[in-house]
């Protein structure tokens, strides 16, 4: 198994979990590196967002998939910060389309990734949860 020694992430479905995790974050590390090095000027704001979000996946990734008190702390803390960016940057470019004029990778709820955007940071808090009700019943 790839996560041995890492605790309750090595067993079941939640392995699922991290490698969405892990590809959502060489996404958007990838496209905000290509953007940010080709196309800047034409949308700052939108790029620096989506390396934002890559940087914000990585630690997700890594809060995930370490265990304990520190880690489960900073994945509370990365996730709430994600599922708001996704809410805020959804909501707002709904409303006003032209404040994103280049689509971020929360844009419209992370629409140009399937919608995964707004649904994992809910699966991974659902996770944290899961994974301190075990630890408390160990």
């Amino acid at each position: 198994m790839v996560f041995t020694g890492v605790g309750f992430v090595k067993k079941g479905p939640w392995i699922i979990l991290i490698i969405f995790y892990v590809i959502l974050t060489v996404a958007a590390l990838g496209r905000s590196g290509f953007q940010l090095a080709t196309k800047f000027s034409d949308a700052p704001v939108a790029y620096l967002l989506s390396a934002l979000s890559a940087v914000i996946y990585a630690v997700a990734t890594v809060s995930l998939i370490r265990s304990g008190r520190a880690w489960d702390t900073v994945g509370w803390a990365t996730l709430s910060i994600e599922f708001a960016g996704v809410i805020v940057i959804g909501s707002l470019s709904v409303l006003d389309p032209t404040l994103f004029p280049h689509d971020t990778v929360w844009s419209f709820f992370g629409r140009g990734y399937l919608f995964i955007p707004l649904v994992l940071p809910a699966v991974g808090m659902f996770y944290l949860y899961r994974r301190a009700s075990k630890e408390k019943r160990s």
